[in-house]
């Protein structure tokens, strides 16, 4: 039998797993699913329609599965998903997904947010991400496997990060974050390679080497045309996935509205979006530069 504190607030629609742990003063609200081994500290509140996976842990008043920020929801079913093994830190918050939006938040695995993160309606978060303190996603970004985001950065709406990028502590960020770089500033700017996290995730040296090659070219070196760039690499490096997702995804932001793939989303082109702005799975996996 789940361990409950005789003080929590358990609604009658939440299933609680056998092995879950509710602690005092906990609120979970309906149609809420807590997952085996998952531990809700102490006045943690979930609001309602939300699956909480394995093994996950809530820090105290970590509010979760809220209503949308958004003026266009109606009360409309939606969901908040989070999978396994993520710690969600103090008073973190994390919002329901709109109908607009695909009708979820989705979280995945092993992801690490930090005290007072806000993750807004409809966001896409990978697995391996670290969200540092107070960092505000607005709705409908998407953040891809393995990204580190450092603190109070700041996300406009519709903002892709891809794999392995690192986003350093105060960023403005307005435009898509290619992966495998480094962005910093107000507003932010490409700055180099972070070869640190595609160590760390298993990429090959010549995998890392061709992604330092492809930075340099792309944003440090003058002459040629970005496309002229971008088919040059792709054909020195055919058999570089990283590289190709790198181009991919510049290819995809100039393509987007504002430098954000994903705002077409809000125009008139219901194309869908490029499969390379969807979170990476763990296995496939300096010089002022241009804004991110």
């Amino acid at each position: 039998m789940a361990s409950i504190h005789p003080t929590a607030v358990i609604d009658s629609t939440a299933q609680v797993a056998d092995d879950a742990v509710v602690g005092p003063w906990c609120v979970v609200g309906p149609k809420v699913t807590v997952g085996p081994r998952t531990i809700l500290r102490n006045h943690v509140v979930i609001e309602s329609h939300t699956r909480l996976g394995a093994d996950n842990v809530l820090y105290p008043f970590s509010s979760i599965g809220g209503t949308p920020q958004d003026r266009k929801y109606r009360g409309e079913e939606t969901w908040l998903e989070i999978g396994d093994r993520n710690h969600i830190r103090e008073q973190v918050t994390i919002h329901r997904g709109t109908t607009t939006g695909g009708g979820a938040t989705r979280i995945g695995d092993g992801n690490l947010l930090m005290v007072g993160a806000h993750v807004a309606h409809d966001c896409r978060l990978g697995n391996d991400i670290t969200v540092a303190n107070a960092v505000l996603f607005a709705g409908h970004v998407h953040v891809g496997d393995g990204a580190t985001i450092g603190g109070n950065a700041a996300f406009h709406h519709f903002v892709t990060v891809g794999a392995c990028a690192l986003v350093g502590g105060l960023a403005r960020v307005a435009k898509d974050v290619p992966p495998y770089l480094i962005v910093e500033g107000s507003p932010a700017r490409i700055r180099g390679h972070n070869h640190i996290q595609m160590t760390r995730r298993g990429a090959s040296e010549r995998a890392i080497d061709a992604v330092r090659t492809a930075y340099r070219r792309l944003f440090c070196e003058a002459g040629a045309t970005m496309t002229t760039r971008i088919e040059e690499l792709r054909a020195e490096f055919t058999d570089i996935a990283q590289v190709h997702e790198l181009c991919d995804a510049l290819v995809a932001s100039a393509g987007g509205v504002h430098g954000r793939a994903l705002e077409r989303l809000r125009s008139d082109d219901k194309r869908s979006v490029p499969a390379m702005w969807q979170p990476q799975s763990a296995a496939a996996a300096a010089q002022p530069g241009p804004q991110a």
